[in-house]
């Protein structure tokens, strides 16, 4: 199949942003398994994250979800099991209101601005035991987050008395604090 390109959604925020960055992900994901690696079970599964992330899009009021998300994550989940369930794709594909057929549709394409994270989660460790989770912004610097990490009041309580060896920063990750005492 050809690639097609994606079809932009403007303006999404909350859930309907976040439906349409793992919509993105997972053309991505699956894309690179089938032409790349080769790898058939990985783009399986892939396919089947994206369908429970629908199950909870589904959750969210009405009012909140945004028709055009919706319909680009049902296509493009349409789009890549074809390959793997020719038949169930073809006729859903058709009962979606879809002409023509879906093996004869270009292969969708990834928008690389749809997958970047806003925000990351960064586990927080003393002595290398997990003690906590933060949100951040993504692309903060290593001191910015260990700045937010050591203001933290759990940390802060976790960490009180006792000397701070160091600090190991894992970019996107974690943050591991070494105390002594």
């Amino acid at each position: 199949m050809k690639s097609a390109p994606c079809k932009p959604v403007a303006n999404l925020v909350g859930i309907n942003r976040e439906m349409r960055r793992i919509t993105h992900k997972t053309i991505k994901k699956v894309t690179e398994d089938i032409s790349t690696r080769f790898n058939f079970n990985t783009a399986v599964s892939a396919i089947m994250e994206l369908v429970n992330a629908l199950y909870q899009f589904k959750e969210v009021p009405e009012s909140d979800r945004d028709p055009a998300a919706l319909k680009e994550a049902v296509d493009s989940l349409l789009l890549l099991l074809s390959p793997f369930a020719p038949h169930i794709t073809e006729e859903i594909w058709e009962a979606t209101g879809h002409e023509g057929s879906i093996h004869q549709q270009r292969w969708p394409s990834y928008d690389p601005e749809a997958i970047v994270e806003d925000e990351i989660t960064i586990v927080i460790q003393i002595n290398s035991k997990v003690r906590d989770r933060m949100l951040v912004p993504a692309g903060l610097t290593a001191v910015e987050i260990q700045e937010r990490i050591m203001k933290e009041p759990k940390i802060l309580k976790l960490t009180e008395g006792k000397k701070i060896v160091k600090i190991i920063p894992v970019p996107d990750k974690l943050v591991n604090i070494v105390v002594k005492g």
